[in-house]
């Protein structure tokens, strides 16, 4: 294919410039390279192209119809490359990415936008799924995870501030039933579970204690695959929920809900954008990372990802 190109490049010169001299300056090769690759081009189409001479060269018939034929194919595939170049060159195109829910929601969508308004030639295609995707094979420029979720060999930016989950119940429930003093205690509540929509199990709740991880298998009649309703379950009495504090932070401050074993709760690594390779960023995704890129108001606040893996989605 290579080889072909090349032979019908300087078939085109030739064609036009009716010299194999001034195609061969054009092209910056010596006439008798020019005249070599267009021999090896008419042996394998098993056509004569060219008439030569030793002081003109013309085009046979089949020569005629085959330029007449080329001519535009060739004029498309030059436009091609040059769309590659106008988008090589500016922020412009379709930009596909796998978020979770809770991204979209606490990342992504606060300043959407803004994002688009500043670059009006970018489209989104926006999969939105708990369940960890193949960017790469699914095709997706990007996704957006926990820290801890993130593959180790991928480009990783962060979006944000550490995150840190909270064990919440109304005030009603915390009166009935009173309040868990440690992690073991939930044993003997009523907790709302939640099975992950992309695995299929029920979460267990994730703690530290002198530095040390463990998980609690709690017990509840309610069970959801949602955390909107989950928070509305917890706001209705029917038990502890578990849940990222940055959700329901408005609740506690209005005491809708009332936090327990915080200090159990340690923080961890939030969102980050990440992708495949450094290597020719297109201008799009470099523009998303651009404004979405997270500005530490502290430093260390950009600590590289943890080998910690949290089954947080």
């Amino acid at each position: 294919m290579q080889d072909d190109l090349s032979g019908l490049r300087a078939l085109l010169e030739v064609a036009e410039k009716r010299s194999f001299t001034a195609a061969a300056a054009t092209l910056r090769v010596t006439p008798s390279a020019i005249s070599q690759t267009i021999r090896a081009l008419e042996e394998r189409v098993g056509v004569r192209l060219l008439q030569r001479t030793t002081r003109s060269v013309g085009l046979t018939e089949a020569g005629a119809r085959f330029i007449a034929r080329l001519t535009p194919a060739m004029a498309g595939i030059q436009d091609a490359f040059e769309s590659l170049s106008t988008l090589r060159d500016r922020p412009a195109g379709l930009l596909r990415l796998s978020i979770p829910r809770l991204a979209y929601q606490l990342v992504l969508a606060p300043r959407l936008p803004a994002f688009l308004a500043t670059y009006p030639e970018i489209s989104l295609d926006l999969h939105i799924d708990d369940a960890f995707s193949d960017i790469v094979k699914d095709g997706f420029d990007a996704g957006i995870r926990i820290g801890e979720m993130v593959e180790r060999e991928m480009i990783a930016v962060r979006l944000g501030e550490d995150f840190r989950a909270a064990v919440v119940g109304s005030p009603g429930y915390f009166a009935a039933h009173g309040k868990p003093k440690h992690p073991r205690d939930l044993h003997a509540h009523d907790c709302i579970n939640y099975r992950r929509r992309s695995a299929g199990v029920v979460y267990r709740w994730e703690f530290t204690e002198a530095a040390k991880d463990f998980e609690i298998a709690v017990d509840g009649r309610v069970l959801v695959n949602d955390g909107d309703v989950l928070i509305d379950a917890a706001l209705d009495g029917l038990g502890l929920a578990y849940v990222m504090e940055s959700r329901v932070r408005e609740h506690l401050a209005a005491k809708r809900l009332v936090r327990v074993l915080d200090t159990f709760c340690v923080p961890f690594p939030g969102f980050f954008l990440y992708y495949p390779s450094r290597a020719q960023l297109a201008p799009k995704l470099q523009a998303l990372v651009s404004f979405y890129k997270f500005a530490p108001r502290r430093r260390g606040a950009t600590a590289p990802l943890p080998t910690k893996k949290r089954r947080t989605s």
